[in-house]
C-alpha cells in the first residue's frame, strides 16, 4: 500500500468516524435547537391567533395549539435530562461531546484544515438532502 492509498484509507475512516459520532451528538444537540425554535414558534401561534381569528377559529385552532404546547413541554423534560442549569450532566451526551472534539482534533493533525472543513461541509449536505428527500417521498 502507498502513501496515497494510506492516506485514503485513513480519510474514509475519519469521515465515517465524524459521521457516526456527529450524528449521536446531534441526536441530544438538536433537542435544545428545537427546543429554542419551538417556543418562539409557540409565541408567533399565539401572537397570531389573538390578532386575526374569530372566536369560533380560535376554539378550533386551541387543540392543535395545545398538543404544541404539550410537545413543547416533553421536549423541555428529555433536555432537563441532558443538562442542567446550563451544565452537561448526561454521561453518554458527555462522551459524545468529548469524543467529537476529538475526532475533530485527530482530523486536523492527519488532514488539515480544508480536510475538516470538507468532512463538516459533505456532512451537513448529506443530512440537509436526507431531510429534503424525506419530505419528497411523503
Amino acid at each position: 500500500m502507498d502513501k496515497q492509498d494510506l492516506r485514503n484509507l485513513k480519510k474514509r475512516y475519519f469521515v465515517w468516524l465524524y459521521k457516526t459520532t456527529k450524528e449521536a451528538f446531534d441526536k441530544h444537540e438538536r433537542k435544545f435547537t428545537q427546543l429554542d425554535i419551538d417556543k418562539s414558534l409557540l409565541k408567533e401561534i399565539e401572537k397570531e391567533l389573538g390578532e386575526a381569528y374569530l372566536p369560533h377559529e380560535k376554539e378550533a385552532i386551541q387543540n392543535f395549539i395545545n398538543d404544541f404546547v404539550s410537545y413543547i413541554e416533553n421536549k423541555e423534560k428529555a433536555c432537563a435530562e441532558v443538562r442542567q442549569a446550563g451544565k452537561k450532566i448526561n454521561a453518554e451526551f458527555l462522551f459524545l461531546d468529548m469524543k467529537l472534539q476529538a475526532v475533530e482534533k485527530a482530523i486536523l493533525k492527519e488532514l488539515g484544515k480544508r480536510a475538516l472543513a470538507r468532512i463538516k461541509a459533505s456532512y451537513e449536505k448529506e443530512m440537509t438532502e436526507r431531510i429534503l428527500k424525506r419530505i419528497d417521498e411523503k
